[in-house]
């Protein structure tokens, strides 16, 4: 399993902000520059490829911080 770091990692390659971002778990989403629905659709795309899960706009849209989403590879 990756760490919440190696995740970060992944999550912002995933979301490819214009301007270079930098996070922790408990960055809050809605804090982070473009957090659109580009960026949700690009985390759904990053779960069902990279880590084989299937999860929703609702658990998205359920997640405050990063490490919300990181816990959601748990479930």
């Amino acid at each position: 399993m990756n760490t919440i770091e190696q995740f970060i990692e992944n999550f912002l390659n995933a979301c490819d902000f214009e301007d270079p971002v930098e996070a922790t778990a408990e960055t809050e989403l809605q804090s982070l520059p473009q957090w659109d629905s580009l960026a949700k659709l690009a985390v759904i795309v990053l779960f069902d490829t990279e880590y084989g899960k299937t999860i929703t706009g609702e658990d998205l849209k359920n997640a405050v911080t990063v490490g919300d989403i990181f816990r959601l590879l748990g479930e």
